[in-house]
């Protein structure tokens, strides 16, 4: 059995158990042989029933932000990985960090950290973006508003005042240039108030990026 051959289809996203049971259909003990595959650098574990091709396989891996996709859903990458997706932030982000409308959770793999914050709804649907990352590869992503505004709904300390401090808090905190401001729709997020977390922070973001 050539399990590379059998999995190459499916590397477009996380293998779920399902998938390799399958692949391993000749096998009077699959599981044991997951195992041992898991050992052998042949499949690499996320969580429990999520797989991606070990180094042994020699096989492509999905991109974090698909693999943070599945990992925990539904979910979208959101906060600082999505604005630095957008280049709306300069730094260089090491943590996958999404929005979860399950419990907050984290997952240390050999592939990174992926950290998921619980959001409620309709606030969480808001905003949400499908991105083509690659031919076969899509994943879902804040759109740049709403990865400000969940950064702004779940930083601690995080309240919003007044326009001054608003920004302060984006040009000198977050290091967004005031171009990249000027070009969000804040029609958009004022849209999200009235349902939001934090609605009077909001609401003075929305305040602020009309007056630029």
């Amino acid at each position: 059995m050539n399990l590379r051959r059998k999995i190459k289809t499916y590397t477009n996203a996380p293998l779920t158990h399902n998938v390799v049971m399958e692949a391993l259909a000749t096998y009077s003990r699959p599981n044991d042989k997951i195992s041992e595959m898991i050992r052998s650098g042949e499949l690499v574990s996320l969580r429990r029933g999520l797989y991606v091709p070990g180094p042994e396989l020699d096989l492509p891996i999905p991109d974090n932000f698909v693999i943070a996709n599945h990992l925990r859903g539904p979910s979208y990458i959101s906060l600082e990985s999505a604005l630095s997706y957008w280049d709306l932030i300069p730094e260089r982000v090491y943590e996958i960090s999404s929005v979860t409308t399950k419990t907050s959770k984290m997952y240390q793999t050999s592939l990174g950290r992926f950290s998921f914050q619980y959001l409620g709804t309709p606030y969480y649907s808001f905003g949400i973006r499908s991105v083509r990352l690659t031919e076969f590869q899509t994943a879902m992503i804040a759109s740049p508003e709403k990865a400000l505004c969940d950064k702004i709904v779940l930083t601690s300390g995080v309240q919003l005042r007044s326009i001054s401090q608003t920004m302060d808090f984006l040009l000198e905190d977050l290091r967004i240039d005031e171009e990249q401001l000027q070009a969000l729709d804040a029609q958009a997020i004022q849209s999200w108030v009235v349902d939001a977390p934090k609605s009077t922070s909001l609401q003075i973001l929305v305040n602020t990026l009309q007056r630029l």
